[in-house]
């Protein structure tokens, strides 16, 4: 029953899975480099900071945060759509350790955020510079994995 619903729902269950890791991506991308402008040009307790938060908040809590989680409710679902996964492929298991390592990155992301609030960062502008190029390589990772499929 439950496998039969997910193979006819399978077109719907990748577009969506799509749409949300391009949503996801997007505030990957967007919130460290909102951190890079914060730790270099913001001072704390200032109107300045405040709106920094403000925005950095409601990106995470809005936007990114549904934006994983319907990522991998409808990756699980792909999962577990019979015939899509071929498990002795190697692919499959590079592209899991890139989606948690992207999940990582996101409650890293998390705790950096707090920091602020907190105003108790200690990161400079170029950790946040280097730590925004993790996502690229995560990304690469799987579109690689998942498309090309090199094993």
């Amino acid at each position: 029953m439950i496998a039969e619903f997910l193979a006819s729902a399978y077109p719907w269950t990748k577009s969506l899975h799509v749409i949300s890791v391009i949503t996801w991506m997007a505030g990957l991308f967007y919130l460290p480099r909102l951190f890079v402008y914060h730790a270099e040009k913001v001072g704390a307790g200032n109107d300045t900071d405040a709106l920094f938060q403000t925005m950095e908040y409601k990106l995470l809590r809005f936007i990114m945060n549904p934006a994983m989680i319907s990522t991998w409710v409808f990756g699980l679902c792909l999962v577990f759509t019979p015939g899509i996964i071929d498990w002795s492929m190697g692919w499959v298991h590079a592209k899991a350790v890139a989606v948690l390592g992207m999940t990582w990155f996101h409650h890293w992301l998390g705790r950096r955020r707090r920091d602020f609030q907190e105003g108790r960062n200690t990161r400079t502008g170029r950790t946040y510079r280097l730590m925004n190029e993790l996502p690229t390589v995560l990304m690469i990772v799987i579109v690689v994995a998942v498309i090309a499929r090199p094993f």
